[in-house]
């Protein structure tokens, strides 16, 4: 077997290990705590399962402070979940980024 032919083979073999492990992490669900105010539970797919505010943060007058710490649970989910997904793409390809084929 050539090198060309080995390298291809590589490829591919990266390449389904790169999907399979991104198979994983969209099912997998990520839960973000704010200020024990409020739990956002997300997957890996960047879906929202639930959100979980306390009672005692329901108040009229924080609206605007809810609305905030629940934003701020969401992005850090999203963080999280692009994070694992770079940490996975390094592990196997070795490189940040994009295959480079």
């Amino acid at each position: 077997m050539n090198q060309m032919q080995q390298m291809l083979m590589q490829a591919q073999r990266m390449q389904r290990e790169l999907q399979r492990a991104h198979e994983e992490l969209n099912n997998k669900e990520f839960t973000i705590s704010k200020a024990g105010m409020v739990t956002v539970t997300m997957k890996g797919d960047r879906s929202i399962v639930k959100i979980d505010i306390d009672k005692d943060a329901i108040d009229p007058d924080n609206k605007d402070m809810l609305e905030e710490t629940i934003a701020m649970a969401i992005n850090d989910g999203l963080e999280q979940i692009k994070a694992e997904g770079e940490a996975i793409d390094e592990r196997i390809t070795g490189q940040k980024g994009a295959l480079p084929f």
